[in-house]
C-alpha cells in the first residue's frame, strides 16, 4: 500500500513539478559551473548505499561531510545554494528515488555514507530496516537542530507509530514547516 501511494503521488507530483523543474535546472547551470545535479552516495534500506539525487547547492568540490561538519559551509554554497536550501527546492530530483524506489515519500532521512554514528544508531534500534524518506517524524520535530541520537529516536518512534495515516501527517506537517522555512539551517 505504501508503495502504491508512493507511486502514484509522485507521479502526480513530478508531473506538476515538471516546468518549475526544469526552469530550477536552467538556474543552478546558469549561476555556477558544472551540473544541475549533485549525486550523493547515500545509506537507503538495509544499509544499502544508493546514488540520491539533489539540485547543486554547494560547489564543485566540496567535501562530501555533513553541512555541519564543514568549517564555513556559506564559503561553499552556490549563488543561489541558499534560496533552493531554505525553501527546499534542492530536494525536488529525489522524486526520481521514490520512483526508483530507493525512497519512499516519510522514513527516517537518508544518512551520508560516512555519517557512521547515524547508521550505527539507527542499526541498533531497527530502524535501517526501513525505506528513507524525503521527509520523516524527526524533519517535522527539528529537521537540522536535532543532535544525531534525538534524530534515531524519532525515527525509531516513526519505525513503531508507521501507517498511512501517519504518513499524512507527516507530509501535512513537512509543507507547513517548508512554507514557515522551519528548521534549516543552510
Amino acid at each position: 500500500m505504501k508503495r502504491l501511494f508512493d507511486l502514484v503521488l509522485a507521479l502526480c507530483v513530478a508531473a506538476v513539478l515538471l516546468v518549475p523543474v526544469a526552469i530550477i535546472a536552467l538556474a543552478v547551470r546558469l549561476t555556477s559551473p558544472g551540473p544541475a545535479l549533485y549525486w550523493s552516495d547515500r545509506v537507503g534500506r538495509n544499509n544499502r548505499i544508493f546514488k540520491m539525487p539533489k539540485f547543486r547547492s554547494m560547489r564543485i568540490g566540496t567535501p562530501a561531510v555533513a553541512t555541519h561538519l564543514l568549517s564555513d559551509p556559506k564559503a561553499y554554497l552556490t549563488p543561489i545554494g541558499p534560496f533552493l536550501r531554505k525553501s527546499s527546492l534542492d530536494e525536488l530530483p529525489q522524486l526520481w528515488s521514490i520512483l526508483v524506489g530507493d525512497m519512499s515519500f516519510v522514513g527516517p532521512r537518508p544518512a551520508l555514507f560516512n555519517q557512521t554514528d547515524l547508521i550505527d544508531l539507527r542499526t541498533g534500534q531497527g530502524v535501517h530496516l526501513l525505506v528513507p524518506g524525503l521527509t520523516g517524524w524527526a524533519q517535522v520535530n527539528g529537521r537540522d537542530e536535532l543532535p544525531i541520537p534525538v534524530k534515531v529516536q524519532f525515527d525509531a518512534e516513526y519505525l513503531q507509530r508507521r501507517s498511512l495515516a501517519f504518513d499524512i501527517r507527516i507530509l501535512w506537517l513537512t509543507f507547513v514547516k517548508v512554507l514557515k522555512r522551519d528548521g534549516v539551517t543552510h
